[in-house]
């Protein structure tokens, strides 16, 4: 079924009504102070989801796949420059070094030597990339002002769908509707069950941004791809299209991941170890402990008076 913009359509339509009951367990007054002081942030992430789903869905008509991936590939770095602007965090210089060998070793495990494209779909593509990055960036800063992950989904639902309703419309809702109407049955079933597996995958996609952050969640799904290379190659009986570039591609990317992991480890250590106890703190502790003890003078005979 090549219908991804009515497919992604109807994956926001169910996951607006399915988290409905419970978003509006939440008082009505409490939604409205939210959407007031967090509006721009909703509304940017809908948007922004939306364009990074439809600009890479029409980039794919006049681009290769192997191009598409090798630029998409870039995302974390792209999320991690974002990050600084939208959620004030500023990398390392190990981090930031981790994450470009990552993307490096990934685009080049990914890349299958055809690199052709139109150059509108080229930049179709760049432009939904930075459109996704930009949707995990300011959806960490949301999820790090106590916004839930069941609202942020709630309320950015309705935002995308709007959002792609024009691009459905001009490329996929004639013949959608032909092939609705001869295939209603299996067109159902599909929607019903990846709809299904789009609301969870969106749930627990938030929650690993908001325990984690924007660019650990890019991270983490680069290191998907690595694997799903690798596992391909070991139990599909694919060793045979496993090439050295590929393997070369994917020992930088693990490089880079294990150099990021090592950063975030540091990090966490750092900001848990307790702090050291100063001379110049104890020595004010300990004028202070004998200042507020009682005075007793000595008796003639040496000992302190009673």
């Amino acid at each position: 079924m090549a219908f991804p913009l009515a497919l992604t359509s109807a994956h926001m339509s169910f996951s607006f009504l399915v988290l409905a009951p419970f978003a509006l367990q939440i008082p009505l007054d409490t939604h409205v102070k939210t959407l007031q002081k967090q509006w721009k942030g909703v509304l940017y992430i809908g948007s922004f989801m939306a364009l990074n789903i439809a600009l890479n869905n029409i980039s794919l008509l006049d681009i290769s796949l192997s191009l598409n991936q090798v630029i998409r590939s870039s995302i974390p770095v792209i999320t991690c420059i974002l990050a600084i602007f939208v959620e004030g965090k500023m990398p390392s210089e190990k981090e930031a070094t981790s994450l470009v060998v990552l993307t490096i070793g990934v685009m080049i495990a990914v890349w299958q030597g055809t690199i052709s494209g139109k150059p509108h779909a080229i930049l179709f593509c760049i432009i939904g990339t930075v459109c996704n990055g930009a949707m995990m960036t300011f959806s960490g800063k949301l999820l790090s002002e106590k916004l839930d992950v069941v609202r942020l989904t709630f309320y950015t639902a309705p935002v995308s769908l709007l959002c792609l309703a024009p691009f459905m419309a001009w490329r996929e809702l004639a013949a959608f509707k032909i092939y609705l109407a001869d295939n209603f049955g299996n067109v159902l079933g599909i929607m019903l069950l990846s709809s299904i597996n789009a609301v969870t995958y969106n749930l627990v996609h938030s929650l690993m941004i908001k325990r984690s952050s924007a660019v650990t969640t890019t991270v983490l799904g680069e290191i998907k791809i690595v694997g799903l290379l690798i596992l391909s190659a070991l139990i599909l009986d694919e060793g045979k299209e496993f090439t050295s570039k590929m393997l070369l591609g994917c020992v930088l990317a693990m490089l880079g991941f294990i150099m990021y992991s090592q950063t975030k480890i540091e990090k966490m250590r750092a900001s848990n170890a307790p702090l050291p106890l100063s001379r110049s703190g104890s020595d004010h502790f300990d004028r202070e402990l004998a200042a507020s003890k009682p005075f007793t003078s000595p008796a003639p005979n040496g000992r302190p008076r009673e």
